[in-house]
């Protein structure tokens, strides 16, 4: 993120485990929610965003939010995919 210029305002330690009900609750919130799991990108709208499948999509093998999790304004990326950060998907 640093090589993109991306500041976050809040960065929550890896030691803090967050998992399935956190995850629904991130996606709760959103307007918008878009999970990277590497070359794969999975997009979930105002309908399905909070739907079992968006909330296991958010979810790593150890059933702990992926990261990096970022929230931008009403939309949420979950995980890491090099050209949805670098500008080039959104």
């Amino acid at each position: 993120m640093d090589a993109n210029s991306i500041e976050p305002k809040e960065v929550v330690s890896a030691s803090k485990k967050l998992g399935k009900k956190d995850a629904a609750e991130i996606a709760k919130a959103a307007s918008k929610l878009i999970v990277a799991k590497g070359k794969k990108i999975s997009e979930f709208g105002a309908a399905d965003k909070d739907s079992k499948e968006a909330i296991e999509a958010m979810l790593g093998p150890t059933g702990n939010l992926r990261a990096p999790t970022l929230r931008a304004g009403k939309t949420v990326i979950v995980g890491f995919n090099e050209e949805l950060y670098g500008g080039k998907l959104l």
